[in-house]
């Protein structure tokens, strides 16, 4: 599908005002001033980020009380469940819990929700296995904040709740002993994008100062934090950001053994980025919970042991090689059915298929989106209920648009551009109709198409290992911190195209007659082989990369789109 180009605005003058002060290119000002950092303080705290900026964390609503209850539960020795969801964020938040709670306790048990028996967040069986222990204290993470019902239910087995979450709210509260979530309306914390395992780290970096612990026993778990919010997709700002930096240096130096078991099975080379995380690290972790079980990749997450850790890591390994293969057969189908059935008009996608494996209908709908870019929810069928995960495109909050359906719903919760839903079977049709109404009503065009967002034009001159490592320090990257993306004009092909597993292209490319060329990749661009040649000029988007080969580094650049001259 062809992408329009969005042109980031580039305020010139103030661009080069930043420029000079900072002594970079006035571009690199640019791109700096577009993601708030006008002045040098903002700069030295963007480049130089500290672990001394993260907030108060008793600034979060219910903070003191949850830390109170924890505390009370460490000195009269209660039995505490670290209960979490079964997606990368709930287990990382779950081992993270209980890796540092187990240095004060020994009676202490995690418990991950059956995916496919019980379903999303708290359930009823969670909380009976919490009482067959005799359990006094449940913390659940990354799920909770729609369990009205569960904690309840959890009050009459007399057990307190204490839920860390960080999903949309509803308009009432669940009625827990603390209830830890900075999207809730009276929670004046100033941040509101952490991911599930950043409030359960907030929980325990307030126990920390209440009991003047050193916090470098917390900071010891920050990457499994970093690979929470880079599999989360949570915005790459605030104190996501401080905290992916130090998780992601924890990760390329000294990272936990399950980690690096993961790291070596996954054939990741050093440096480890955030996006080795999210394409490597991430899947792996999320398989069992797709396939099997979550508690698994906790199993991994949480053990010191070398050599279970390399069996540890070699299963979750081949559930994820068994995931891929299911994953691109089910997007086959659901491709299919998507031109079978649905007009060309049609302005959301919404499937149903009782077939279909319930832990990867959210991939499948994520590869639906990238194929015709619009809300896509993909349901199937589990313990006679219809089930599934909603994707949307940017600038349409598909969170808001099931809340004009929650009549027909059981339930749903997650964010705008993300969310889980569940209806009964009766209900489908009506669903897909009312859905559609709301998306065709709702939606503005600009949001139909695919958009790149371009950051500046520059010439292949800009392209040097100076202006390579400005951008490499604005890392970690993600949502509202991508990586730049570059276009420069009238390139021209250098030699022949090379085809690589016929669906990708390495060329050489230059802007000018004398330039020396540069090497680009084109990921997935194999079918314009054919077009490309050195008589015909071309506009090109691209990051810039460093490549490095037998020892020798060298700039090269990832092509993102291209556009040919009329």
């Amino acid at each position: 599908m062809d992408k329009k180009w969005d042109f980031s605005e580039i305020d010139e003058a103030q661009a080069k005002l930043l420029g000079d002060e900072l002594n970079i290119h006035p571009t690199l000002g640019g791109l700096l001033i577009n993601r708030g950092i006008t002045n040098f303080e903002k700069s030295r705290a963007f480049f130089r980020p500290s672990l001394d900026m993260l907030h108060d964390p008793f600034l979060m609503k219910d903070l003191d009380i949850a830390v109170n209850r924890l505390s009370e539960a460490l000195i009269r020795n209660e039995r505490i469940l670290i209960y979490g969801d079964y997606d990368v964020d709930g287990t990382t938040s779950v081992a993270l819990v209980y890796l540092f709670l187990k240095n004060h306790t020994e009676n202490i048990q995690f418990y991950v929700p059956d995916r496919y028996v019980e379903g999303y967040g708290i359930s009823e069986k969670g909380i009976e296995f919490a009482a067959s222990i005799d359990c006094q204290l449940i913390i659940a993470l990354d799920c909770g904040i729609r369990a009205l019902d569960m904690a309840d239910f959890s009050q009459k087995k007399g057990i307190d709740l204490i839920i860390c979450d960080h999903h949309i709210p509803g308009s009432i509260l669940p009625k827990a002993h603390a209830v830890l979530d900075p999207k809730r309306k009276d929670c004046l914390y100033p941040f509101k994008e952490l991911s599930g395992c950043g409030v359960g780290f907030k929980f325990l970096q307030g126990f920390c100062l209440k009991h003047t612990l050193d916090l470098g026993s917390l900071f010891n778990y920050l990457d499994l934090v970093a690979v929470s919010i880079a599999s989360d997709i949570v915005p790459m700002i605030g104190e996501n950001r401080i905290l992916a930096y130090f998780g992601m240096k924890k990760i390329n130096s000294q990272p936990l053994k399950s980690l690096q078991a993961l790291i070596e099975i996954a054939g990741i080379k050093s440096p480890i980025s955030i996006s080795d995380v999210v394409f490597y690290l991430g899947p792996r972790i999320n398989a069992a919970g797709r396939l099997r079980h979550a508690k698994e990749s906790v199993d991994l997450l949480i053990s010191e042991n070398s050599v279970q850790l390399k069996d540890f890591a070699q299963q979750l390994n081949e559930v994820n090689r068994k995931r891929q293969n299911i994953d691109q057969n089910i997007t086959e189908e659901a491709l299919k059915k998507i031109d079978k059935e649905l007009p060309n008009t049609a302005k959301s996608t919404v499937l149903f298929n009782s077939k279909w494996h319930k832990g990867i209908v959210g991939i499948v709908a994520s590869r639906c989106v990238e194929h015709y870019f619009r809300p896509t929810i993909i349901l199937t069928e589990s313990n006679g209920i219809a089930t599934g995960s909603a994707r949307s495109v940017e600038g349409f909050d598909i969170h808001a648009a099931l809340g004009k359906c929650s009549d027909l719903l059981l339930q749903y919760g997650g964010h705008a551009f993300a969310a889980g839903i569940s209806l009964t079977l009766d209900k489908v049709e009506a669903f897909k109709k009312r859905f559609e109404e709301i998306v065709t009503n709702t939606i503005l065009p600009e949001f139909e198409v695919p958009k790149l967002t371009v950051d500046a034009e520059v010439p292949f001159d800009f392209i040097n290992i100076k202006n390579f490592n400005i951008l490499n320090q604005m890392t970690p990257f993600g949502p509202q911190n991508m990586q730049p993306i570059f276009v420069t004009n009238r390139v021209k092909l250098v030699g022949r195209v090379k085809l690589i597993k016929e669906k990708h292209l390495k060329i050489k490319v230059r802007d000018g007659d004398n330039d020396a060329p540069f090497d680009a990749i084109a990921f997935g661009f194999g079918d314009l082989q054919s077009s490309l040649s050195t008589t015909k000029s071309f506009r090109m988007a691209y990051h810039i990369d460093l490549n490095e080969f037998r020892g020798r580094k060298r700039l090269q650049l990832i092509v993102k789109d291209i556009k040919f001259y009329n």
